[in-house]
């Protein structure tokens, strides 16, 4: 069993979707070996389109200037799985885009986050 308090910054960790599997209790626990590694996660479009594009995440997508217009990323399952967890994918998408992977998996290791958590308004 992989110890929480020890998460190693891994960009490769960095899931499709702007969250952080290195922080996640089951990458943690050996239950899930990460978005990019998860052959059994054929259901999420997110990451299918992401590997169809070649690219690491959609902070690299060049179809869309801002990815809340990605019908694929906001759609109704996102959305509740944002309200929810209070979970801002955006956010991390963002946060990629602007800092790059390394601060990005930097960030989420030091503060043992798998999301950005949503501002309040």
């Amino acid at each position: 069993m992989k110890n929480m308090n020890k998460v190693d910054v891994n960009t490769k960790l960095v899931s499709y979707c702007g969250l952080y599997c290195g922080s996640c209790g089951k990458y943690t626990k050996g239950k899930c070996p990460g978005c990019a590694e998860n052959e059994k996660a054929t259901w999420c479009k997110i990451r299918k389109c992401c590997i169809e594009k070649g690219i690491n995440s959609c902070a690299q997508c060049d179809e869309f200037s801002d990815v809340k217009d990605c019908k694929m990323f906001d759609n109704f399952v996102a959305k509740m799985f944002e309200f929810v967890f209070k979970s801002d994918r955006k956010a991390g998408v963002k946060m990629i885009k602007d800092s790059g992977y390394e601060e990005f998996a930097k960030y989420m290791t030091e503060n043992k986050l798998v999301s950005i958590k949503k501002e309040k308004n």
